[in-house]
């Protein structure tokens, strides 16, 4: 009988005497719980003194701490890869992601594309059609924002 997910098709490479994984696509990440954890370089990894963002290793983290581990990574991917339409957009390493790429075939992707939308009206950008890094700039983002409470 024939397994209802088929298995993915790694590639590996072989560095520092033992071979590794090439995360080369989409597909690679949103499989990427297929992986057997002993074929992972490492289950964890310091989140600081890494070629990757502080503020996304930091909301990608459930426990505080200064390590993030395996079932974070995969969380993560996993909601990563569901937000998007094509998976391969998280390696591009572009400064922007079009509002298009964004998945909104799920509540969770409407949701998400709605807030974009709203941000990008906060920022004055309703003709660019994208996030910019600069919008991590929670200050800016949220600058032209009515209070929809009263304070007490």
């Amino acid at each position: 009988m024939a397994s209802a997910q088929a298995k993915h098709r790694w590639s590996f490479f072989r560095a520092g005497g033992f071979d590794q994984v090439k995360l080369e696509s989409g597909a690679d990440l949103a499989a990427l719980d297929q992986l057997d954890q002993k074929l992972w370089v490492a289950l964890s990894c310091p989140t600081t003194g890494l070629e990757f963002d502080a503020e996304t290793l930091k909301a990608a983290r459930h426990r505080q701490g200064r390590r993030i581990r395996a079932p974070e990574i995969l969380a993560a991917t996993k909601w990563a890869c569901g937000c998007l339409k094509h998976p391969d957009d998280l390696l591009k390493g572009s400064a922007s992601l079009p509002l298009a790429a964004i998945n909104d075939a799920t509540d969770e992707g409407k949701q998400l594309l709605s807030s974009a939308r709203h941000i990008l009206g906060n920022l004055a950008s309703r003709g660019e059609g994208d996030l910019r890094r600069d919008t991590a700039d929670t200050t800016k983002v949220f600058a032209q924002t009515k209070s929809t409470g009263t304070a007490s």
